[in-house]
């Protein structure tokens, strides 16, 4: 389904969901919290921090802060790895599920242009 945007319609779709979500009582994820958290529920597990920290190409302490403070949230959860003790997975959790799935809904609502009180929308022509 290949749907033909310009930058700015793009970026305008962005803003608008953006703005919308910061204006839910919803937390406020930085770009890398929320690049993991994409990551975790969009691709196939298992997925470790070494994983995470390859896929995103950042350093493993990023990724495990980042997995800290989404953990605090409870948009994801840690768990030992039963077959290697050593390791540990990051695994989605139904908060993470709900969370991403209205944020979802937020960008299909802004790309449908039907967010309200967003402030000006681009023009047409772009």
């Amino acid at each position: 389904m290949g749907v033909e945007l310009s930058e700015l319609q793009a970026l305008d779709i962005w803003r608008r969901a953006v703005v919308q979500s910061v204006r839910r009582d919803a937390p406020d994820l930085s770009a890398r919290q929320m690049a993991l958290l994409l990551s975790v529920y969009l691709t196939p597990p298992p997925h470790t921090v070494r994983g995470l920290a390859d896929i995103l190409n950042v350093s493993k302490p990023a990724i495990t802060r980042a997995v800290s403070r989404l953990s605090e949230l409870e948009l994801v959860r840690r768990k030992t790895d039963e077959a290697d003790r050593r390791s540990v997975l990051i695994q989605r959790t139904v908060r993470g599920s709900v969370f991403l799935r209205e944020y979802g809904e937020l960008i299909a609502t802004a790309a449908r242009g039907e967010s309200k009180g967003d402030g000006s929308a681009l023009p047409q022509q772009y």
